[in-house]
């Protein structure tokens, strides 16, 4: 057999061996609490997008752009952003290239630039909260940010919501403090009881704590949180 055959088959099945890993090991499958969403609800009509899923409710001035966490599979947080779309925000909810925000930054582009909405607001859980951030922080798009259990690492001057649970168990706050200056128009909410992956439905996450609330009591808090921020914008 050619030596660059044998070299090429290797690396397929090195490659196919390392795919295989990563979902078998890593990957949070969402549940069927939040896949039964898939078809939309009596408010919210959800169709298929290039980078995602649109969630559309009955308001056209504000859209939410949403970044899901690491190795999450983005359909885990149809519920909460279901109610959201049925409070009058719209949502794209962003298929990450291999679940993974780092590798789809600037996908929020793909939205910016293809609409027409008054308002355009940036929310990610977790790496996907670092990443929007990122994205706002280099394209200077979007009128808000809102941080699910994230942080930015560089400046964010536009108003900013802040979100994670008591029992996070995820959340590095250290790392969360030390950020906090980099954030001049933040305000904060703290939902007690609630912990780092209770934000959609892909089961525990290795690492996490317990909950001592519902999935559906922080997702509400986190929802009733966002309207009133979003409220706020003018």
């Amino acid at each position: 057999m050619n030596k660059k055959i044998k070299i090429a088959i290797v690396v397929i099945a090195a490659l196919a061996v390392a795919y295989s890993i990563y979902y078998l090991t890593e990957y949070s499958p969402a549940e069927a609490a939040a896949t039964d969403y898939l078809n939309g609800t009596n408010e919210v009509n959800i169709t298929k997008v290039n980078n995602g899923l649109f969630l559309d409710g009955y308001g056209n001035d504000t859209a939410l752009i949403f970044y899901p966490g690491a190795k999450i599979e983005y359909t885990s947080y149809l519920p909460m952003l279901c109610e959201l779309s049925s409070n009058g925000i719209d949502c794209y909810l962003v298929e990450m290239p291999f679940n993974l925000a780092l590798f789809g930054e600037n996908e929020a582009d793909k939205i910016i630039d293809t609409t027409n909405y008054s308002k355009y607001v940036l929310c990610g859980h977790s790496l996907g909260g670092v990443v929007a951030s990122s994205y706002m922080a280099h394209s200077g798009k979007g009128d808000g940010l809102i941080l699910l259990a994230g942080y930015p690492t560089e400046n964010i001057t536009k108003p900013t919501l802040s979100i994670y649970g008591s029992n996070d168990g995820n959340l590095n706050r250290k790392s969360y403090d030390e950020a906090k200056p980099l954030m001049s128009n933040m305000s904060e909410h703290v939902i007690d009881g609630g912990n780092h992956a209770q934000f959609g439905y892909y089961g525990k996450q290795s690492g996490d704590n317990d909950a001592n609330i519902t999935p559906e009591n922080q997702q509400n808090q986190t929802v009733a949180k966002i309207i009133e921020f979003i409220s706020k914008l003018g």
